[in-house]
């Protein structure tokens, strides 16, 4: 991504944002009817990710079930977007 100054330097990275992220809280979209939001401690090159304190929004026939996890390891192939600094899904209740 380029800044509006067309400058090299100015770019970032995907990894070098979710690298900014580690240790706040983000809103992970996966490809199947599930969402989490939990504080990123930590991923790896295939954004396998680990997170902490982690509500996780699930779709279902009967509307939306939350779940708590003290902590989860995501498989990165799982993931279809990586929101930081959301709290969620809009409407979670």
């Amino acid at each position: 991504i380029r800044s509006p100054t067309n400058n090299m330097a100015a770019q970032l990275l995907p990894l070098e944002l979710i690298d900014k992220a580690i240790g706040s809280r983000v809103h992970v979209i996966m490809k199947t009817d599930k969402e989490l939001v939990g504080t990123l401690q930590g991923f790896d090159d295939f954004v396998n990710m680990v997170l902490t304190d982690v509500t996780e929004f699930e779709m279902t026939s009967e509307g939306r079930v939350e779940t708590k996890l003290a902590q989860i390891l995501l498989n990165g192939n799982n993931v279809a977007m990586l929101i930081p600094g959301s709290d969620g899904p809009t409407g979670a209740e």
